[in-house]
C-alpha cells in the first residue's frame, strides 16, 4: 500500500527502529526513523503537512509532557501515536493528551497500521483545514469530534472523512443506508461541525407523521386554519431557523408535500398553513432515507428535481455486516453506557464476539444495541459466552461446553464465569493464592484477546488502571498478542 502520510518514527532502540522500518518499507509506507537526541537537536527534517509522529522507547531523562510540549511548539497540528507503553500518558494535561490520537503495538498487523494511518490522516486534515476557524471545529480529539460514531473500520473512516469535507460548507446532504445504521448520528455530527453549530438541530421523521398533519408540522399553522387549530403554532422550519433541519425517512414524504418542500428549498421562504405572511427561512437541510430514491423516481413516487436538490453531497452509511471489525468496540461502548445507567457491566467472551461477527445484522447497530441491553438485564456483571447468546446469534459452537450443566441453556442464567468452578472447594483442598492468581491470569488474557492486545482498553474492561494491568502482565509474564 502507498501511504498518504509520512511517518516519523522516533525510538532509541536501534533494533526496534530497524524492525519496524523493514515492516513499513515492505508495506510501502513512507517513513523516516531517528532517535530522540537527533530529533531534539534538529538533525532531522521538520515535519510537513502530511506527517505523523510515532513515539517509541526513550532513554533520555525527559518526561513525556516535555516531549509533547516540544512537538506542540514545533507544530501544534501534529498527530502523535504512542508506540511504547508510556505509563505517564494518563497524567498529561488534557490539551496534550488530545494530540495523542492512538496507541499502537510495535507488532501490530498491517490492517491495524492502516486503521491508525486513516485516523492520523483525518486528524491532520481537520487541523489544517479548520486552522483559524474555531467556529467549525473545537480543538478536541478526533474521537470526540465524531460523537457517537464508534469504530475504526475503513468504511467508518471514509464516513468521517466525508463529514469533515462537507461539514463546513452550507450545502444540503443526503444520508442513505439501511435502517439502524446510525444516519441521525451522522446528521448530528454534521451539525455540530458546521458554522450553524450554535443554532438548533431540529429532527423530524417524515414517515412517523400522518400525511394530513405533515404540512402543519413542517411549516406551522395559524389559529383557525383547520379544525383543532385553536392557537397559532410555529413549524419545524421556523424552529430550525439559523440551524439545521434533519428530514429523516424523506422517502416516506407524500408527493404533494414534496412539491411544497421543493419550493421552500428553491425560494427559501414559506407560509404557515392558513396564513398569508411570507416567512424567510435560513436552514440547512440534511435528509436521510433507507429507500432507493432513484428507483422511486423511476416508479413516479419521488420527484427527480427534489432528489437533486437534496442530493448535493451524498453520504452512504455502511451496514454493520460490512464492518464486523467494529463490533467489539461497539459492544464495549454499549456496555459502558448501560453500566452508567445502573444495568451492571457485562463483558463478552472472545468466542461470543466471534459468533456475533458471523451474524447478518438485519437491524444493524440498533439490533446490536438492543441485544447488549437484553444481555445486561439477563447477566448483570457477568461474562457472556456463546451459550448465553440468544439462539439466533449462536453461529459457532460453545468452546467450553463442560462449564454448563445439561443441554438447556435456560439453566445457565446469570452464570457468566461459572461459580461452581470458581468457588467450590475440592475435597483435597487447594492453594488459595495460586487459585486466585490463575483466575486473574485467565481474565487478563481474555480481556487482552477481546481488545486485540490494546492494554488501555483491556484495563477498562477489567476496571483497573492501565499501570496496574501492566504490572500484573509483567508479574505473570503475559505478552500482548
Amino acid at each position: 500500500m502507498s501511504s498518504p502520510l509520512q511517518i516519523i518514527y522516533i525510538d532509541d532502540d536501534v533494533e526496534s527502529r530497524t524492525h519496524l522500518s523493514e515492516r513499513l518499507g515492505f508495506a510501502e509506507i513512507s517513513h523516516t526513523t531517528t532517535d530522540y537526541v537527533s530529533w531534539l537537536q534538529g538533525d532531522t527534517a521538520e515535519p510537513g503537512d502530511r506527517s505523523v509522529v510515532w513515539l517509541g522507547q526513550c532513554s533520555l531523562p525527559i518526561s513525556l509532557e516535555k516531549l509533547m510540549q516540544q512537538f506542540d511548539q514545533l507544530d501544534d497540528k501534529l498527530p502523535v501515536i504512542a508506540v511504547s507503553p508510556w505509563p505517564e500518558l494518563e497524567q498529561l494535561p488534557e490539551q496534550l493528551q488530545e494530540k495523542i490520537i492512538g496507541r499502537l503495538n510495535p507488532d501490530a498487523t498491517l490492517d491495524e497500521l492502516t486503521v491508525m494511518l486513516h485516523r492520523a490522516l483525518i486528524y491532520r486534515q481537520l487541523q489544517l483545514q479548520y486552522a483559524g476557524q474555531p467556529d467549525l471545529f473545537s480543538p478536541k480529539s478526533v474521537a470526540s469530534q465524531f460523537e457517537g460514531m464508534v469504530g475504526q473500520s475503513e468504511a467508518m473512516a471514509l464516513v468521517r472523512k466525508m463529514i469533515s469535507q462537507v461539514a463546513g460548507r452550507d450545502v444540503n446532504v443526503l444520508i442513505t443506508g439501511e435502517s439502524g445504521t446510525g444516519k441521525e448520528i451522522v446528521a448530528n455530527n454534521l451539525h455540530r461541525a458546521s458554522k450553524r453549530s450554535s443554532g438548533p438541530f431540529v429532527p423530524v421523521n417524515c414517515g412517523a407523521i400522518p400525511a394530513d398533519l405533515l404540512e402543519s408540522e413542517l411549516f406551522g399553522h395559524e389559529k383557525g386554519a383547520f379544525t383543532g387549530a385553536i392557537n397559532s403554532r410555529a413549524g419545524r422550519f421556523e424552529l430550525a431557523n439559523g440551524g439545521t433541519l434533519f428530514l429523516d425517512e424523506i422517502g416516506d414524504m407524500p408527493l404533494p408535500m414534496q412539491v411544497k418542500l421543493l419550493r421552500v428549498l428553491q425560494e427559501r421562504c414559506f407560509e404557515r398553513v392558513g396564513g398569508s405572511v411570507t416567512i424567510d427561512c435560513d436552514v440547512r437541510i440534511i435528509a436521510a432515507t433507507h429507500k432507493n430514491l432513484e428507483q422511486m423516481i423511476v416508479e413516479g413516487s419521488f420527484r427527480e428535481d427534489l432528489y437533486y436538490r437534496l442530493n448535493v453531497f451524498p453520504i452512504d452509511m455502511p451496514p454493520l455486516r460490512g464492518r464486523i471489525e467494529d463490533i467489539p468496540p461497539l459492544v464495549d461502548e454499549f456496555s459502558r453506557r448501560l453500566a452508567k445507567e445502573g444495568f451492571g457491566r457485562i463483558r463478552f467472551h472472545p468466542a461470543a464476539i466471534r459468533s456475533l461477527q458471523q451474524h447478518d445484522w438485519a437491524g444493524n447497530i440498533r439490533e446490536l444495541a438492543n441485544l447488549v441491553e437484553r444481555l445486561a438485564i439477563l447477566y448483570p456483571d457477568a461474562v457472556v459466552g456463546v451459550s448465553e447468546l440468544p439462539p439466533k446469534f449462536r453461529h459457532i459452537e460453545e468452546p467450553d461446553p463442560d462449564l454448563y450443566r445439561g443441554d438447556d441453556t435456560q439453566e445457565t442464567l446469570n452464570v457468566g464465569v461459572q461459580p461452581n468452578r470458581l468457588t467450590e472447594l475440592p475435597e483435597q483442598g487447594l492453594d488459595l493464592k495460586l487459585h486466585i492468581e490463575n483466575i486473574e491470569q485467565a481474565l487478563i488474557t481474555q480481556a487482552l484477546d477481546q481488545t486485540s492486545g490494546v492494554v488501555a482498553r483491556a484495563a477498562d474492561l477489567l476496571q483497573i488502571r492501565r499501570t496496574t494491568l501492566v504490572e500484573k502482565m509483567r508479574k505473570y509474564g503475559i505478552q500482548r498478542k
